[in-house]
């Protein structure tokens, strides 16, 4: 395959450097803007083979495992970019997406998050002909690259890896790559293993061993609990709050209270506030110390959790739970007659249906937060063609050195 140089122009949604051939788009993984390249090209991608001319934004990656060359991590895009430059870029996908959609926003300064700071990670683990590999994806791959450090990853969790890659080894059976999800919590870690099927006795009692060898706090098999030491608990602006096995929380502690901060400051004066996809009760716990709380969620677990906290800390306002599939049966304008604010949080897919039962319902303020700037986009979209305006949208960078960006939008008649 021919090398050939070419010169990136910008970068792509994805972190990729971009160069145009014969008038098409040509993906470069690792470039920069304004560098020149050597690549081999196939199709539309072209895989780095040198830098030519280096951008003066290129700096020295942090973590050994990132890089083109070899068996690389595909978990981080842009360690390679100076970080004033990167949080211009993440600033720009959310402005790209709602310039989109015909939003201009006063978009705030990026909130960032810094390395080793990042609480939960789902790894992926497969038994080899030579022992076990357990790592993240390569870029676009289903081939597991074996980690041995993470800089983005919590000091907790990069020192369990040994630990980790023994438990796989005991569960891991026929050569089917599944999951370890591993959460920090404030008594131990919570790991919970999925996708690995029926396992023999022998192999469970080992595993019970090793968790309790280890000190996990928890050791889930799916949403089966094999042993617990002691409960994890996270805090939710100081409230305690037992997350279920799997169970979704934000990926960085201070991501979390920054935006528990923002949220509860615009919804400040609601008098009674819908949450909406609400999790284990992130938003609903801290604002139920200034209002009474409506949460509306589809995971049984996860709304328990929320139920048994809001039961067990004392001052709160009224909080309700009701099981729900907001995508299927959002929340009506009858059932927001008498809510005032709402915060809604939904998966990538975004929560279309409910923002057209919110832009037509009397409600006053709204919270947006998201972790897909398009689907944002047009969930806002339909909220202001509803009658709101778009007071700010403030970026979080909990997602380190990806594509990936939060936002926080708010909004209000």
């Amino acid at each position: 395959m021919n090398v050939e140089s070419v010169t990136i122009e910008r970068l792509g949604a994805q972190g990729d450097g971009i160069a145009t051939i014969n008038g098409e788009a040509l993906y470069v993984g690792f470039a920069l803007p304004g560098e020149t390249v050597a690549i081999r090209r196939t199709g539309s991608r072209g895989a780095l083979v040198s830098v030519e001319e280096p951008s003066s934004a290129r700096t020295d990656p942090p973590c050994r495992h990132f890089g083109p060359q070899g068996d690389r991590c595909g978990g981080c895009s842009l360690q390679h970019l100076d970080i004033t430059a990167y949080n211009d870029w993440k600033k720009q996908l959310v402005n790209d997406a709602l310039s989109a959609r015909g939003i201009d926003a006063d978009i705030k300064a990026l909130i960032t998050c810094q390395p080793g700071s990042r609480r939960r990670a789902v790894f992926s683990a497969r038994a080899v002909k030579n022992g076990l590999v357990l790592g993240f994806n390569q870029t676009g791959t289903h081939i597991i690259a074996s980690i041995e450090e993470c800089a983005v990853l919590s000091p907790a969790i990069v020192a369990a890896l040994p630990g980790l890659r023994k438990l796989a080894g005991i569960l891991a059976h026929g050569g089917k790559p599944f999951r370890i999800q591993v959460l920090e919590s404030l008594t131990g870690l919570d790991v919970a293993v999925d996708g690995i099927g029926k396992i023999r006795e022998k192999a469970r009692q080992d595993a019970i061993g090793q968790a309790l060898t280890l000190s996990y706090a928890r050791l889930s098999l799916g949403t089966e609990i094999l042993v617990e030491a002691r409960k994890p608990v996270l805090k939710f602006a100081g409230i305690d709050v037992l997350p279920p096995p799997t169970g979704f929380v934000q990926a960085s502690t201070e991501a979390q209270e920054a935006m528990i901060d923002i949220v509860g400051a615009h919804l400040n004066g609601a008098k009674r506030i819908a949450d909406l996809f609400s999790g284990c009760g992130t938003f609903a716990l801290p604002l139920a110390r200034q209002a009474a709380v409506d949460a509306a969620e589809n995971d049984g677990a996860a709304l328990k959790a929320l139920d048994q906290a809001a039961r067990h800390t004392p001052g709160l306002k009224p909080v309700t739970v009701e099981r729900r599939d907001l995508f299927r049966r959002p929340l009506s304008t009858a059932e927001l007659k008498k809510t005032d604010g709402v915060v809604f949080d939904p998966p990538r897919a975004g929560a279309q249906a409910q923002a057209r039962e919110i832009a037509a319902s009397g409600v006053s303020k709204v919270a947006a937060v998201s972790c897909n700037p398009a689907t944002l986009a047009r969930d806002l979209r339909i909220l202001i063609d509803g009658g709101f305006r778009l007071v700010s949208v403030l970026p979080i960078d909990q997602f380190l050195w990806s594509p990936h960006v939060e936002a926080i939008a708010l909004l209000e008649r």
